[in-house]
């Protein structure tokens, strides 16, 4: 039986009864999706969230995030991106451990997660949308994958290494430090996935010799347009997540998961339709 890493991510929370954008109610959608991951045939072996967990940064909206998930009951690992605040994230998850591994200030961490690791590496930049490796960031990525060479790995960050061709998400992408971090990649093959967030849709990209690939919102999604002047814009497409899954004997493999209710499951091969 193979174990999950689900990915939930952007779920930009906001303070109880307020909509992101004035229609957008992400608490109820995040309820949603954590309803769905329950609903899974496989329960999952730990859940990541990468990243825009609040809207804002407020206290309150870590608040309601951290009583979304709660019903999960599994191990959940937080990641930062450009619309959190690292010090009410880890004030508002004190008991989270993992939050602090590599100090007080960039949250990065590496567990096991039995047969597979994931390294989370802090691509924002405070008060700025796009992301940024710094040369600090970069050489603590290096020792965390140096030590298990021979265990299939997940690299995990908020903003995706590689150009999506949606422009206006491009400009706020990750602007520095992507050569390096390829270089680091490539010397470490036990990398099976960079996972990220911030785009808001499900992409992946050759990238370092891997697969580099962005989970949709658990809310909106970014309007998929790749005309180089679209506009900045979202929709209210079905939402989802993603599940990495992997065993001892087999590659990890990653599926998107759509949120919503859809009717089914029907089977393929219905010996009463055949004599009907």
């Amino acid at each position: 039986m193979p174990k999950l890493l689900v990915q939930l991510s952007d779920t930009h929370i906001r303070l109880p009864g307020q909509l992101a954008y004035r229609c957008v109610d992400t608490s109820a959608c995040l309820e949603q999706a954590v309803a769905a991951v329950l609903a899974l045939p496989q329960a999952p072996s730990a859940v990541v969230v990468t990243g825009d967990l609040t809207d804002s940064g407020r206290p309150a909206e870590y608040s309601q995030l951290r009583a979304l998930l709660m019903p999960l009951g599994c191990p959940i690992y937080l990641l930062p991106g450009n619309h959190d605040d690292r010090g009410e994230l880890r004030r508002a998850f004190a008991d989270h451990d993992y939050l602090r591994q590599s100090g007080d200030v960039f949250v990065q961490y590496a567990v096991d997660l039995g047969g597979l690791r994931l390294v989370a590496i802090d691509t924002t930049v405070t008060g700025a949308p796009h992301g940024e490796l710094a040369s600090a960031h970069l050489a603590w990525l290096e020792t965390a994958l140096a030590p298990g060479r021979t265990t299939p790995t997940i690299v995990a960050m908020h903003h995706p290494p590689f150009a999506t061709f949606i422009g206006h998400m491009d400009d706020v992408g990750l602007q520095r430090g992507g050569r390096e971090l390829a270089a680091v990649i490539e010397r470490h093959p036990q990398v099976e996935r960079i996972i990220c967030g911030h785009l808001h849709r499900s992409i992946q990209a050759r990238f370092a010799g891997t697969m580099a690939m962005t989970a949709p919102s658990t809310a909106h999604a970014v309007a998929f347009d790749l005309a180089p002047d679209a506009a900045s814009d979202f929709m209210m497409e079905p939402p989802g997540f993603l599940v990495h899954a992997w065993s001892q004997t087999r590659q990890v493999a990653s599926h998107l998961v759509f949120v919503g209710k859809f009717e089914g499951p029907y089977p393929f091969h219905d010996e009463r339709a055949l004599t009907d």
